[in-house]
């Protein structure tokens, strides 16, 4: 297993709640947020603040992290391009097993089961892939400035918000000889 760095802001010292069953440490924390925390349409961007509140509590198997996380993501309006901001309070809970016990979990398990087990290395645990599994999910698949936001001119790119009665006099192509034909018959009648 990797070694992780207590320096890391995500990286947590689980020393202070021990190995017996039912102790138990809060704490708060503002870190910055790590890089991918989102999509390309809406994220939270690297080095915004996220707010974490944790309890992490000692159980047979290892530490159970319980916890909570805002953060601010910020992005692109799908349908008109304008800037969105969204406000995230996200909660989430994981628990991080002892290497011998998870050492133990592998060689008793089956080949079907789930390897996605987060590990503590030594006392400390790494928040970072918990956070990224409880906010991705939470950001809007589509973003949107407000709800009856009407977009952009598919013609000109006009925002139609600032213009409702915005329009372009198109002809379907297969009519414009028929057009072609109306307008010579204008113009000899005329003459």
């Amino acid at each position: 297993m990797d070694r992780l760095d207590p320096r890391q802001p995500l990286v947590f010292d689980t020393k202070e709640v021990g190995r017996r069953p039912g102790s138990m440490a809060k704490l708060s924390r503002t870190v910055e947020a790590p890089a991918d925390l989102g999509s390309d349409v809406i994220a939270v961007q690297p080095g915004q603040p996220v707010e974490l509140e944790l309890r992490m509590e000692s159980v047979m198997e290892g530490v159970l992290v319980t916890g909570s996380a805002r953060a601010t993501a910020t992005g692109a309006c799908v349908r008109c391009l304008d800037p969105v901001s969204e406000e995230l309070d996200v909660t989430f809970q994981e628990l991080f097993a002892y290497a011998d016990r998870a050492q133990h979990h592998h060689e008793v398990a089956s080949a079907d089961d789930d390897d996605d087990e987060l590990v503590l290395v030594g006392d400390l645990l790494d928040l970072e892939p918990v956070l990224r599994d409880a906010v991705v999910p939470a950001l809007p698949f589509q973003p949107v400035c407000r709800e009856d936001c009407p977009g952009l001119c598919s013609e000109c790119g006009a925002h139609l918000a600032d213009d409702p009665d915005h329009h372009h006099e198109t002809l379907d192509p297969r009519w414009a000889a028929l057009q072609n034909l109306t307008n010579s018959g204008t113009e000899e009648r005329r003459n």
